[in-house]
């Protein structure tokens, strides 16, 4: 199972909200380029950017500071926050995104997730992010024209999508564990394999999660337990065996 350290940024510094909200928010770094390194240096594999700012008003915002860290760093990484036209998933895989995270407009355009699936096929992913069984949208900010969870998943397998990043928005940033039964249904309901985000506060979590590999997690995004010092990356490896 992959951990993925998270870098959500906001005005171009390093931040963690709670559970998406704006007005909850943490600074840890002016300089995300610089964590990006250290993640790196600590065996990172993959990297997961969100661009907080591009989340909430629709367009990318953060690109000098993405582009900073893909100078920076030579390991893979993944985008989003603000993709909303193909252009921008040009650019950003162009640019040396490795994977695109589609969010919003995947969720609320159907017209616009098949041509992203037919033209750039593994370089984007859908992130679903939800709440009491239902897709958010906007940074979160508002529902997704109540589309639910496990139908929008299947939707997605049936478009040719072979994995899928789940948010549980109720656990995101708070230390809490994360939904683990949330996460097997999802596996079960679609096919789809899970890369689980939201919640995780201990080495404990990631065993519980690297026990589902088998059926169907294949990594989880850590952010919040990494930066307030719980565990450390290079804990968090040799627990899951990397």
């Amino acid at each position: 199972m992959l951990i993925i350290p998270a870098i959500d940024i906001r005005g171009g510094k390093v931040v963690r909200l709670t559970q998406g909200k704006f007005d909850e928010q943490k600074v840890y770094s002016d300089d995300p380029a610089l964590v990006a390194s250290n993640w790196e240096a600590q065996g990172a594999e993959f990297l997961h950017i969100v661009d907080l700012d591009g989340a909430k008003e629709g367009v990318v915002k953060n690109l000098s500071a993405l582009k900073s860290i893909i100078n920076k760093v030579k390991i893979p990484l993944e985008f989003g926050g603000g993709v909303r036209t193909m252009e921008t998933i040009r650019q950003l895989v162009s640019s040396g995104v490795s994977r695109v995270v589609l969010g919003t407009r995947a969720a609320v355009d159907r017209g616009f997730l098949k041509e992203a699936a037919n033209q750039f096929k593994d370089k984007v992913i859908v992130s679903i992010d939800a709440k009491d069984g239902f897709v958010k949208v906007d940074g979160w900010q508002s529902a997704g024209q109540e589309i639910e969870v496990f139908s929008f998943a299947r939707e997605l397998k049936l478009l040719g999508f072979s994995q899928v990043i789940y948010t549980d928005i109720a656990k995101d940033g708070m230390l809490c564990g994360p939904n683990l039964e949330g996460i097997k249904k999802l596996v079960k309901e679609s096919g789809l394999k899970v890369i689980a985000s939201g919640g995780v506060s201990s080495l404990k979590d990631l065993e519980d999660l690297s026990s589902l590999s088998g059926e169907g997690v294949a990594g989880v995004i850590v952010g919040k337990a990494l930066y307030e010092n719980k565990f450390t990356l290079t804990e968090a490896l040799k627990t899951v065996g990397s």
